[in-house]
């Protein structure tokens, strides 16, 4: 190729010469114009690579450089990935359904919600779809949801032992339509994994009476651990595997509504003795993954990991990352390298800069949860109204979703970027791979080979400067230049 320039080069320095050079004798004349721009040298483009800046002036973006492996590498720096290496297999990447999320969508006008649907749930390679491959719903409420209820809500004072009324009724009403559109969903992508998650137990069970904060009765146990099985099966008769459950969303924060306080003392008695046996009981394969909160308290999913008798219905933690390090993760792992590693929720402020949640949220919840040995990576809502609702009285008012509906219409935020830089190229069962990262250049990334073989590098350009770097695969480079502020994927 090198000699194939030089070749184009001599031909037009020859040729400028016989037409620019002065004229012997004569009146010195005036000058030619210059010749044509010599045709553009090609090469095989071997590298896809899309690209997202923090201005916005590219949003998932396919770029048209051709990016051509050679066997040279040039002075640069060098990102090498290494596909001998091999790390966790991927789950998935997406969001969580909320209620406030299917209500809006649902709401949209049949053609914009099956084009909406096909573009987040279909296959995620070289069309507009991206490919989101894990959902997290919400058994009952959430805050999101437009009202608080559970599957199980009678009358004050009194109780239901054998959950004689339990009813999902409450994902058909209060307009949320979850359970009709997650059929929706699963007809698009019936391999997508559903991680279902509680905010509450019904408020007869708690100590407090009340969605709010309190705590799970202990008399209750053996009896909200029989609500898990009921909602498993009763949605799995709709035709909606759970894949997973965690006992509580964020177990340490009792403030939001709903929510319910669950120590890790408690939450390792309920799986052990309550939770575990229950789901055995049944035949139920349903995972049961602990904690789901910060990374500031690892010690939480190691106190209940450490006891033998919970730890066999365990498969792993989940953690968010509002307080604390991504490399928490990581020691959760080297403790128990058998038990798998999650991470569930992470959110965009309604104040947020796009820029700024962009490189945050890839450098932790993409890169730095995959290099910390998660399984997927999840954003926390998939869409809000302009307000920012729905949600419950005294839910999160600023959480900002990966879509803003608005009526008949929608729009698309950073929290659709993020994720749509990792799903739409690293499907289900791919395997992270190594790769360097180059932190002195503000370069981080991680690398993945997919079950189809392709080699997917995501790479964050954090500094305010254009950064050119070899990305170089077995004994072949290739050189390219991620912009200022901005996130690449790179596919090959």
């Amino acid at each position: 190729m090198q000699s194939k320039r030089w070749l184009v080069m001599l031909a037009w320095m020859a040729i400028a010469q016989t037409s620019c050079g002065k004229k012997s004798g004569g009146d010195g004349g005036g000058t030619t114009p210059p010749p044509p721009d010599p045709p553009p040298v090609t090469g095989t483009n071997d590298v896809a690579f899309w690209l997202t800046k923090g201005d916005q002036t590219a949003l998932l973006q396919k770029q048209s450089t051709v990016l051509t492996f050679t066997s040279t590498a040039n002075g640069s720096s060098t990102i090498t990935v290494d596909s001998t290496q091999k790390f966790q297999t991927i789950d998935g990447f997406g969001y969580t359904l909320t209620g406030g999320s299917a209500s809006l969508i649902s709401g949209l006008p049949a053609a914009a919600k099956s084009t909406l649907l096909q573009e987040l749930f279909g296959n995620g390679d070289e069309a507009a779809p991206i490919g989101v491959s894990y959902l997290r719903i919400s058994i009952g409420a959430s805050d999101l949801s437009s009202t608080t209820y559970s599957y199980n809500d009678i009358s004050p004072g009194q109780t239901d032992l054998p959950l004689a009324n339990f009813s999902l009724d409450g994902d058909r009403a209060f307009g949320t339509g979850l359970i009709p559109l997650l059929k929706e969903i699963l007809a698009i992508n019936p391999k997508i994994k559903i991680l279902a998650t509680p905010w509450s137990a019904p408020v007869w069970m708690k100590d407090n009476g009340n969605f709010k904060g309190g705590s799970l009765k202990p008399e209750y146990y053996s009896v909200y651990a029989n609500y898990f099985v009921k909602y498993i099966q009763q949605m799995k008769a709709e035709g909606i595997t759970i894949d997973a459950v965690t006992p509580q969303n964020e177990p340490m924060h009792d403030g939001n509504n709903p929510s319910m306080k669950m120590t890790s003392v408690q939450q390792g008695d309920f799986i052990k003795n309550h939770l575990g046996p229950a789901f055995r009981t049944a035949g139920l394969t349903t995972k049961i993954i602990i904690w789901d909160h910060n990374c500031d308290m690892p010690q939480y999913p190691l106190d209940i990991l450490n006891d033998p008798a919970a730890r066999p219905f365990v498969d792993g933690s989940a953690f968010h990352l509002y307080a604390g390090n991504i490399t928490a993760l990581s020691g959760v792992h080297a403790a128990y390298p058998d038990k798998n590693i999650y991470f569930t929720e992470q959110y965009t402020a309604s104040n947020g800069d796009f820029g700024g949640d962009l490189k945050w949220h890839i450098k932790n919840v993409i890169i730095g949860s995959m290099r910390n040995w998660s399984r997927n990576a999840l954003e926390w809502n998939l869409a809000n109204d302009p307000a920012y609702g729905p949600h419950t009285v005294g839910g999160c008012t600023t959480c900002k979703g990966g879509l803003t509906i608005n009526g008949s219409s929608y729009s698309r935020n950073v929290a659709y970027y993020i994720i749509a830089h990792a799903a739409k190229f690293v499907p289900a069962g791919s395997v992270r791979i190594a790769s360097d990262e180059l932190s002195a250049a503000n370069l981080y990334t991680v690398a993945f080979v997919t079950p189809a073989n392709k080699k997917v590098l995501i790479v964050l350009n954090e500094g305010n400067a254009n950064t050119t770097f070899n990305l170089k695969f077995k004994d072949k480079a290739v050189l390219t230049t991620m912009p200022a502020n901005s996130v690449g994927t790179y596919i090959w």
